[in-house]
Protein backbone atom coordinates (compact mmCIF):
# COMPACT_ATOMS: atom_id res chain seq x y z
CA UNK A 1 0.00 0.00 0.00
CA UNK A 2 1.67 3.17 -0.98
CA UNK A 3 0.40 6.74 -0.90
CA UNK A 4 1.72 9.52 -2.59
CA UNK A 5 1.15 12.95 -1.91
CA UNK A 6 2.14 15.90 -4.10
CA UNK A 7 1.17 19.62 -4.91
CA UNK A 8 2.65 21.63 -2.70
CA UNK A 9 5.15 24.65 -3.31
CA UNK A 10 5.71 28.35 -2.13
CA UNK A 11 2.31 30.90 -2.44
CA UNK A 12 1.96 34.16 -1.59
CA UNK A 13 -0.99 34.76 0.96
CA UNK A 14 -4.14 34.79 -0.66
CA UNK A 15 -2.63 32.39 -3.40
CA UNK A 16 -4.23 28.63 -4.47
CA UNK A 17 -2.63 25.40 -4.72
CA UNK A 18 -4.24 22.03 -5.14
CA UNK A 19 -2.47 18.76 -3.18
CA UNK A 20 -2.76 15.41 -4.87
CA UNK A 21 -3.03 11.80 -3.29
CA UNK A 22 -2.48 9.16 -5.43
CA UNK A 23 -3.01 5.52 -3.78
CA UNK A 24 -1.93 2.17 -4.49
CA UNK A 25 -2.27 -1.12 -3.49
CA UNK A 26 -5.89 -0.19 -2.13
CA UNK A 27 -9.38 1.04 -3.43
CA UNK A 28 -9.46 4.43 -1.90
CA UNK A 29 -13.28 4.15 -2.63
CA UNK A 30 -13.48 1.58 0.34
CA UNK A 31 -11.86 3.64 2.58
CA UNK A 32 -12.27 7.39 4.65
CA UNK A 33 -9.86 9.82 3.52
CA UNK A 34 -8.27 12.72 4.99
CA UNK A 35 -5.41 15.53 5.12
CA UNK A 36 -3.63 15.94 8.12
CA UNK A 37 -1.13 19.25 8.17
CA UNK A 38 2.39 19.50 10.67
CA UNK A 39 3.83 22.67 11.17
CA UNK A 40 7.12 22.75 12.64
CA UNK A 41 7.27 22.52 16.67
CA UNK A 42 3.95 21.46 16.71
CA UNK A 43 1.43 17.97 16.32
CA UNK A 44 -0.10 17.20 13.71
CA UNK A 45 -3.37 18.23 13.02
CA UNK A 46 -6.26 16.76 11.45
CA UNK A 47 -7.32 19.57 7.74
CA UNK A 48 -9.62 18.01 6.22
CA UNK A 49 -11.75 14.76 5.84
CA UNK A 50 -14.29 12.77 3.63
CA UNK A 51 -15.97 9.48 4.47
CA UNK A 52 -15.97 6.35 2.32
CA UNK A 53 -19.51 7.18 0.70
CA UNK A 54 -18.07 10.29 -0.64
CA UNK A 55 -21.32 12.14 0.45
CA UNK A 56 -19.90 13.82 3.73
CA UNK A 57 -16.94 15.95 4.12
CA UNK A 58 -15.57 17.79 7.18
CA UNK A 59 -13.23 20.22 7.90
CA UNK A 60 -11.08 22.14 10.83
CA UNK A 61 -12.77 25.65 11.76
CA UNK A 62 -9.66 27.70 10.35
CA UNK A 63 -10.24 26.39 6.80
CA UNK A 64 -13.90 26.09 6.29
CA UNK A 65 -14.46 28.23 3.76
CA UNK A 66 -11.18 28.51 1.70
CA UNK A 67 -10.50 24.75 1.71
CA UNK A 68 -12.42 21.51 -0.28
CA UNK A 69 -11.61 18.01 0.07
CA UNK A 70 -12.89 15.86 -3.05
CA UNK A 71 -12.05 12.26 -4.56
CA UNK A 72 -11.66 10.71 -8.04
CA UNK A 73 -12.70 7.14 -7.17
CA UNK A 74 -11.48 6.65 -11.02
CA UNK A 75 -7.99 7.94 -10.22
CA UNK A 76 -7.84 6.33 -6.99
CA UNK A 77 -7.18 9.99 -6.00
CA UNK A 78 -7.78 12.56 -3.16
CA UNK A 79 -7.57 16.35 -3.55
CA UNK A 80 -7.15 19.51 -1.38
CA UNK A 81 -8.02 22.42 -3.10
CA UNK A 82 -6.86 25.44 -0.94
CA UNK A 83 -7.17 28.93 -1.44
CA UNK A 84 -7.17 32.28 0.38
CA UNK A 85 -3.85 30.54 1.63
CA UNK A 86 -2.18 32.13 5.14
CA UNK A 87 0.72 31.72 6.59
CA UNK A 88 -0.43 30.17 9.35
CA UNK A 89 -1.68 27.00 6.60
CA UNK A 90 2.47 26.62 6.07
CA UNK A 91 3.09 23.19 6.79
CA UNK A 92 4.14 20.12 5.70
CA UNK A 93 0.43 18.46 4.49
CA UNK A 94 -0.24 14.61 4.95
CA UNK A 95 -3.00 12.64 3.32
CA UNK A 96 -4.15 9.22 4.78
CA UNK A 97 -6.83 6.66 4.57
CA UNK A 98 -8.75 4.84 7.21
CA UNK A 99 -11.78 2.55 8.15
CA UNK A 100 -13.62 4.78 9.70
CA UNK A 101 -14.23 8.87 8.79
CA UNK A 102 -13.40 11.20 11.89
CA UNK A 103 -10.64 13.74 12.58
CA UNK A 104 -9.09 11.33 15.20
CA UNK A 105 -4.92 10.92 13.77
CA UNK A 106 -5.03 7.27 15.38
CA UNK A 107 -7.80 5.91 13.47
CA UNK A 108 -6.49 6.56 10.06
CA UNK A 109 -4.17 3.10 9.09
CA UNK A 110 -2.09 4.49 6.01
CA UNK A 111 -0.26 7.56 5.34
CA UNK A 112 1.52 9.22 2.74
CA UNK A 113 5.10 10.87 2.43
CA UNK A 114 4.06 14.34 3.09
CA UNK A 115 4.32 17.52 0.82
CA UNK A 116 5.45 21.22 1.96
CA UNK A 117 3.13 23.98 1.58
CA UNK A 118 4.97 26.98 2.53
CA UNK A 119 2.66 30.32 2.47
CA UNK A 120 4.78 33.76 2.38
CA UNK A 121 2.87 36.95 4.05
Amino acid sequence: VQLQAFGGGLVQAWGSLRLSCAASGLTFSNYAKAWFRQAPGKEREFVAGIRWSGENTFYRDSVKGRFTISKDNAKNTVYLQMNSLKPEDTAVYYCAAGSRGTTVRLNYSYWGQGTQVTVSS
